[in-house]
């Protein structure tokens, strides 16, 4: 198989994966990823609006003691845009049916809370393919230093993940359960 054909294969087992945890509930995992954010403060945080069965970090990025954005698809094949957020700000719908502040700043994150499908021990993520947080990672990792975190259910843990050399990896990863152990960080 090649490398497209394993990540539909594993996009089809991790949607499976996830959904069942979903339905099991995220119990404390926004705290855990709060308590874990708290020596960031001060630093702009990117986060997400959840969506289907992602895991939900908006409890996290509203305790967050700094700038708060999410964000923003501009086009395909682009890096994404990011605007600022706060709780209970009007958000309107935007590419794929994401949720995104209908104004606001335009913020340049330091540490991004990363939604995703799958992830392996290696900090490596599977997300639906449209390469959108790689090559943003890529473009802000070449600008200053940034820290990506991921935040999913434990259930969506792969053995390993299908890469290809424009894969970024993650530098932490939270679950219900806190903390997860890679072997790149």
């Amino acid at each position: 198989m090649t490398v497209i054909a394993d990540k539909t294969e594993a996009r089809r087992a991790a949607f499976a994966a996830r959904a069942a945890a979903h339905a099991a509930g995220q119990g404390q995992a926004a705290q855990l990823l709060a308590d874990w954010l708290v020596p960031h403060r001060g630093k702009v945080l990117a986060g997400y609006m959840a969506m289907r069965t992602e895991i939900d970090p908006t409890p996290a990025m509203a305790a967050h003691d700094g700038p708060v954005c999410v964000p923003v698809i501009v086009a395909a094949g682009q890096p994404l845009r990011f605007r600022q957020w706060s709780h209970g700000c009007r958000m309107v719908a935007g590419t794929f049916g994401a949720l995104v502040p209908e104004e606001g700043a335009w913020l340049e994150p330091e540490v991004l809370i990363v939604p995703l499908l799958s992830f392996d021990r290696r900090g490596f993520r599977l997300g639906y393919g449209g390469g959108f947080y790689d090559r943003t990672l890529e473009v802000l990792r070449a600008r200053h230093p940034v820290l990506a975190v991921g935040f999913a259910y434990a259930a969506q843990e792969a053995p390993e993940v299908p890469t290809e050399p424009t894969d970024q990896p993650l530098d932490a990863l939270i679950t219900e359960n806190g903390p997860f152990p890679l072997s790149s960080s």
